[in-house]
């Protein structure tokens, strides 16, 4: 769905007891963490979080740590190399996904909420071609309020927008 812009009062710092905004990430629950983390960072322009820089690969490391071999594949994360847009974390859990998700990722690639719909279409649509390729499945297109955007789910079912 389209996004909708609400104004909020100012939250003064001092009243939520920090000195700066806190930085957010998105946790992602999922069954395979390494094949979620690669198709959202094909998918957002991010990488995979590089391993402590004590260590040369994410292997090196767990296998460092004791973790056993069969726990590798219990969580990724990818990040913005600019270091603008929220880390999104995938921890593997043992149930699959169960409806519909209160929560999901927006793509804007189409110029905003000014850009003519039939423009905005055609914005759209090589990266929903892009993201089919990359594993994603398309829902369909929706048109609304003036808004067009196109549902799709990520290869595990989680929905998100390119809007």
């Amino acid at each position: 769905m389209a996004a909708v812009t609400v104004a909020l009062p100012a939250v003064e710092r001092h009243h939520v007891g920090v000195d700066s905004p806190a930085r957010i990430q998105i946790t992602i629950d999922c069954t395979d963490p390494a094949t979620l983390a690669a198709f959202w960072a094909q998918a957002l322009g991010y990488v995979l979080q590089p391993p402590p820089a004590d260590f040369g690969s994410w292997p090196e490391a767990l296998a460092a740590w004791g973790v056993p071999e069969s726990d590798w594949n219990s969580a990724s994360a990818v990040v913005d190399p600019q270091a603008a847009g929220p880390r999104l974390f995938f921890q593997r859990v043992p149930e699959p996904k169960a409806g519909k998700n209160r929560l999901h990722l927006d793509l804007s690639v189409s110029g905003g909420p000014e850009t003519p719909a039939e423009q905005k279409r055609a914005q759209i649509l090589p990266t929903v071609r892009r993201l089919i390729d990359l594993g994603a499945t398309e829902v369909g297109p929706v048109e609304e309020m003036g808004s067009v955007w196109v549902v799709m789910q990520d290869p595990e079912g989680n929905e998100f927008c390119v809007t």
